[in-house]
């Protein structure tokens, strides 16, 4: 039997633990806090993260990562936010060098490092021993895993760079549910998948603000734009943008009851304060960090990004979300790309 070890045992982490235990895998997941840890074991249920959710009792589930990771472990899934992954993976990576067994490491978030503006699979890499760097892989696409926890049909993108690793982990993920395509472009499903929850957010302000369909439309069709516009600049396939990690998870997350970047653009078009919004929020909405970084990202590299650009301003400078769509529909006139 596969035995697979999961860091992370937020919604998305546990998750993907039933997925893999409803496949047949042994599955370890190493949750940092206590609290959690202890509530899963006592009662099944991790009523924060995925309420109503019963979580398979074969898994194993514990806050020391030594109980987790093991030589035998054969797949690492790395389902912690992009803003802890660094230090996540410099945790367990003293473990790693010694298991000969390792065949394939998916990093499950979406999101930019700050201050480096590396994507996950680079930071991932920039931690691990390099001889495990071939085996790093991101899954993207439009998966909720409040839905993936139900059993609902799911379609995502396995990205990575060895054929052999694709086919594995794509083996052990799919079934009558969840299906898993693959890619070689890590870098356009990397930045897909992060750069759409700054749209989302920016959907969320529009319903906030009670504006109507005509706008959300425009929103998705000028954001993915952004999107492939910056992701073109940086290597990627301009196709990849069409597909699951792209437009799919694009309009899933603007749209979705379920989407942490939404709520805090719906929030924030109420007028909330991001502050505030934030303080009241369990879990982490990606997409205000990685605001920061597409924004900076797009500054050096000189891609405009126009609707990036307002979230930013609303975001970190107080714009007033009106203004921010006014003075996006007033600028210059121009053909459409």
């Amino acid at each position: 039997m596969t035995k697979a070890a999961i860091i992370g045992g937020g919604s998305w982490g546990l998750a993907v633990a039933n997925l893999l235990c409803r496949n047949g895998v042994e599955v370890y997941v190493w949750e940092y806090n206590e609290e959690y840890v202890a509530e899963v074991n006592r009662t099944g249920y991790n009523r924060t993260f995925l309420p109503g959710v019963l979580i398979d009792n074969r898994i194993k589930i514990s806050s020391e990562v030594n109980d987790v990771l093991s030589p035998e472990t054969e797949l690492l899934i790395l389902a912690v936010p992009s803003h802890v992954m660094r230090d996540a993976v410099h945790q367990v990576r003293e473990l790693l060098p010694l298991n000969s067994k390792l065949k394939g490491i998916v990093n499950l978030a979406k999101g930019i490092e700050e201050g480096t503006m590396l994507r996950m699979s680079e930071v991932v890499a920039d931690e691990l021993p390099s001889n495990l760097c071939a085996k790093i892989t991101t899954l993207s696409g439009p998966s909720h895993a409040e839905e993936v926890a139900r059993f609902i049909p799911t379609t995502v993108t396995l990205a990575g760079f060895d054929a052999e690793t694709l086919a594995y982990v794509q083996q052990l993920f799919s079934n009558e549910y969840f299906r898993v395509y693959t890619s070689n472009d890590m870098i356009g499903v990397e930045f897909g998948g992060a750069i759409k929850n700054i749209i989302s957010i920016a959907a969320g302000i529009i319903e906030g603000l009670g504006l109507g369909d005509n706008t959300i439309g425009a929103l998705l069709t000028r954001g993915l734009a952004e999107i492939r516009r910056l992701g073109v600049k940086l290597g990627s396939d301009p196709t990849t943008f069409n597909g699951l990690s792209g437009i799919g998870d694009l309009i899933t997350t603007a749209i979705s009851k379920h989407s942490r970047n939404r709520f805090v653009g719906y929030q924030l078009g109420k007028g909330e304060k991001l502050d505030d919004i934030l303080k009241s929020m369990k879990m982490v909405a990606e997409g205000v960090r990685t605001t920061k970084s597409i924004y900076q990202l797009a500054t050096d590299k000189n891609v405009s990004m126009p609707i990036t650009t307002e979230v930013y301003n609303i975001l970190f400078n107080d714009k007033d979300p009106r203004e921010a769509i006014h003075d996006l529909m007033t600028r210059e006139l121009k053909v459409e790309d």
